[in-house]
């Protein structure tokens, strides 16, 4: 049988990517483990290695194209294995989409579809498999569905290719009244609809009318857009935020980064000698909020609807502008790791962050986040939650202020930070003395040498 190749899921958000390049043809001989093509999803480029060994075939995965997670692209058949002259079947975009297990991978089992070049004389919707009951083969949509209808999969016949049941399967179904009534789950608090009617968005066409026809130029969204677009809406509608802000003075810790800076071993690179690190306001501020993390381990949370996640170690994501958007790469327990060592690590995931290069797990997950816009001259502004996160902590620009110490006026550089919360898991207690174990440091910043 040959091996089928399919498109993989290698970002959490990723229900479609496209193929940016084929490093192999139809008909080329490849190894397993070699390149084979290139997949350029909204944050990242990554090259995909070959599955086994053996002649390409079947390249239904065109490039720049959308194409489902899962979906195959290509076949590979053994040297010596016989190739029929029928192209293969690609599935529709609206008919696969991606549904992850519980471990996180997409299932094989709906996307294993043997090429037809392989099985001579059998047609996709005939034969015996299609003319009987699916034995629970589907799409992970119709799975979802027949599962929120109460509906047996392996008592319905799939219309799909080679048996499998599809969303117009389980559609057909409902519509027949085979479904079993799912009992809804009602509101805590329901609000009556007259009290709170709904609002829709001010569509394209009424937008537009609002502007001179010939005023204006029309640029398409791109995909790191869209992402970022619903991921912020999902994350100001369904999460709670609470803000909490303080002013932290930053003149011992800039003295402190002079002398680290200065104190610097030099090093020996293609261009000549360079200090083995030099240290930005920035590197101490993750490791400041990573030590304070550690210091209020209830702050350290992420909040789902069964249970609080306590994190052990404080894993901080660090918002990077990249053309198009931002991407959020993650320094890795941030709390045991040296100033010199998130320095230079930020470095390399901010080069790779705008370049594209960057692993997927090197931007997902992470126990809090930090952004940063002082360097714009920002003064304080407030961030939105990324999830799973329950905090991000905003943070603008250190400037000279006039303060008051003992009765007495005096000019300090300050810098005002704003914690955004998840209320469902930092309170605003518990936000408040996260914060103040953040300022602590900042003010005292030898703490984070020791």
């Amino acid at each position: 049988m040959p091996t089928e190749v399919i498109l993989p899921k290698v970002d959490m958000d990723m229900a479609t990517g496209q193929i940016s390049r084929w490093f192999a043809e139809e008909g080329a001989h490849v190894k397993k483990g070699d390149v084979l093509f290139e997949i350029e999803t909204d944050k990242a480029a990554m090259e995909i290695d070959a599955p086994a060994s053996g002649v390409l075939r079947d390249v239904t995965g065109k490039e720049g194209v959308d194409i489902p997670v899962g979906a195959p692209v290509a076949w590979i058949y053994a040297e010596n294995e016989t190739y029929g002259d029928k192209a293969p079947i690609f599935p529709l975009v609206g008919e696969m989409p991606a549904e992850p297990t519980e471990g996180g991978a997409v299932p094989p089992t709906p996307h294993s579809v043997t090429p037809p070049s392989a099985l001579p004389g059998v047609s996709p919707t005939g034969g015996e498999i299609g003319q009987s009951p699916s034995g629970g083969r589907a799409t992970p949509l119709a799975r979802r569905l027949a599962r929120e209808a109460g509906l047996t999969l392996s008592a319905i016949s799939g219309t799909g290719p080679y048996g499998r049941v599809v969303k117009a399967d389980i559609d057909a179904a409902i519509a027949k009244g085979d479904a079993k009534e799912v009992p809804a789950i009602a509101p805590e608090a329901p609000i009556p609809a007259a009290s709170a009617p709904a609002v829709k968005p001010m569509s394209d066409d009424q937008m537009l009318k609002l502007f001179e026809e010939g005023s204006y130029e029309l640029i398409a969204h791109d995909n790191m857009r869209k992402t970022i677009a619903r991921r912020l809406v999902e994350a100001k509608t369904t999460i709670p935020h609470f803000y909490l802000t303080l002013d932290c003075e930053l003149d011992a810790l800039l003295a402190l980064r002079t002398q680290l800076n200065a104190a610097a071993p030099v090093k020996k690179t293609d261009k000549g000698e360079a200090p083995a690190y030099k240290l930005s306001v920035n590197d101490m501020v993750i490791k400041a909020m990573a030590m304070a993390l550690k210091a209020v381990p209830d702050a350290n949370a992420s909040w789902t609807e069964s249970a609080m996640v306590k994190h052990k170690h404080a894993d901080v994501g660090v918002a990077v502008s990249i053309p198009g958007g931002l991407i959020t790469p993650i320094i890795r327990h941030a709390d045991e790791k040296t100033l010199s060592v998130i320095s230079n690590e930020m470095k390399d995931l901010a080069s790779r962050a705008r370049s594209r290069k960057l692993k997927p797990e090197e931007y997902q997950g992470g126990t809090t986040a930090v952004s940063n816009l002082g360097m714009f001259g920002i003064k304080d502004f407030a961030a939105v939650i990324n999830p799973p996160h329950a905090t991000i902590l905003a943070v603008g620009a250190g400037e000279e202020r006039a303060v008051v110490k003992n009765g007495e006026i005096k000019i300090a550089t300050v810098m005002s930070v704003t914690l955004s919360t998840d209320h469902r898991a930092v309170d605003g207690a518990l936000g408040a003395e996260l914060l103040v174990a953040f300022k602590k440091l900042i003010e005292n910043p030898m703490g984070m040498l020791v």
